[in-house]
């Protein structure tokens, strides 16, 4: 039990710090700006950086619109999976439990959405790229963290 305690002290407050910034900023964005309204904070930046409200019923970068639902019962997978697997995994391999911590952060804000809204706001919009937010950031961010970390350890390794 001790084990379980230990594991969860570390992945929900970071999850559910992540959890709440998404959705304070998600909620100011529905709150000022209409759909497909957009903010330019400084105008030097508009080609660079915008805020804009945007709704995404598909993945990341917009692919698979429309399945909501799909993504709804993925998102609920793979909370159920990190919080089975997270006690087993060794208090030493920290790049992996904070990747973890931030892959479930992201998959809880935009499922919270999917479940309350049907649909995910987006507002971060760089350049020509896809428009994203906190939750998209910090699955990528995960990803990254775990790259980085597996890179770290197999270095590690290879130096012994």
């Amino acid at each position: 039990m001790k084990k379980y305690l230990k594991a969860y002290a570390f992945l929900l407050p970071i999850a559910f710090s992540i959890v709440i910034l998404d959705q304070w900023t998600k909620s100011l964005v529905r709150a000022n700006l209409s759909f497909n309204e957009v903010w330019m904070p400084v105008d030097w930046l508009a080609p660079y950086v915008r805020i804009v409200n945007w709704h995404n019923t598909g993945a990341a970068f917009g692919i698979f619109q429309g399945m909501n639902g799909v993504f709804l019962v993925l998102a609920f997978f793979i909370i159920a999976m990190i919080l089975f697997y997270f006690p087993q995994i060794p208090v030493e391999d920290y790049y992996f439990r904070l990747a973890l911590s931030l892959q479930m952060a992201g998959a809880a804000g935009n499922l919270i959405d999917r479940l309350y809204r049907g649909f995910v706001t987006d507002f971060i919009s760089i350049g020509k790229f896809a428009v994203f937010n906190v939750a998209d950031s910090c699955i990528t961010m995960g990803v990254v963290v775990l790259m980085v970390g597996l890179w770290i350890e197999e270095r590690k390794t290879k130096d012994e």
